[in-house]
């Protein structure tokens, strides 16, 4: 049985990136259908007022990234913030990445803001915090692609760090069974990446430019962690081995 995902896209994307790159919730499609576990995904752009009706049954909602900021006043926002928390409350299943990390950190208690060291871009990697039973397949040390000038500087209380680095020592997270959250971006591809830093050359400037340029000859795991994603969905906290 497959799950159901609801994926809350909170971007559109630029007009240029459109034909080939459609939006943020197709690339998740696109990257959830290389894992093995069954799973079926309807996307609704909240930015445009977009939500499900309240009938249907997910077993988690999924927030994407965004160029706007988590601790931004736009009316959207607000709305989306409403609606996560009453998820949550209901006890929902919530996994977060990028912009949907930082709201829902900031939503349950922790705190986001502009990053005092600036711009990360390109391929990251980070130090593995902690072990779960969906943290399969196993890696040594994750890596994956960003692209964020906001970060997480305070966890929610009951949060735990699951990976970290000493650029953004809270860049991955998840709260008991219910939510899960990364700062990375597994949905992206190394051309995606490289167009954004293309974009935003001038304003990085050529020293970050160059660095994020350099780092795209790296891999990452984006796959792994869409699998951990499902994984952490598809656990059951009751059938946990005693």
């Amino acid at each position: 049985m497959s799950l159901r995902i609801c994926i809350l896209e909170t971007d559109i994307l630029r007009p240029e990136f459109i034909d080939h790159y459609q939006g943020y919730g197709q690339m998740f499609k696109r990257l959830f259908s290389q894992q093995p576990i069954p799973a079926e995904f309807t996307i609704y752009n909240v930015v445009n007022g977009e939500y499900p009706s309240d009938d249907e049954v997910f077993d988690a909602y999924l927030v994407t990234g965004s160029k706007a900021d988590s601790f931004g006043t736009d009316p959207w926002i607000q709305t989306l913030k409403e609606y996560l928390l009453t998820r949550y409350e209901r006890g929902d299943k919530l996994l977060g990445v990028c912009f949907g990390h930082q709201l829902l950190a900031l939503l349950l208690g922790g705190k986001s803001e502009r990053a005092t060291k600036g711009w990360g871009v390109g391929t990251h990697q980070y130090t593995l915090a902690a072990k779960a039973p969906w943290m399969s397949p196993v890696v040594e040390d994750l890596t994956l692609l960003i692209s964020h000038q906001d970060q997480v500087t305070a966890l929610p209380e009951n949060a735990t760090v699951v990976a970290s680095s000493e650029f953004c020592p809270f860049a991955a997270y998840h709260i008991n069974d219910q939510v899960l959250c990364f700062q990375g971006h597994p949905e992206f591809i190394h051309d995606y990446s490289r167009a954004l830093l293309d974009l935003r050359q001038e304003h990085l400037g050529e020293q970050v430019y160059n660095k994020g340029i350099a780092s795209l000859e790296h891999d990452h795991h984006g796959k792994t962690v869409a699998e951990w994603m499902m994984r952490f969905v598809a656990n059951k906290p009751e059938a946990k081995a005693l």
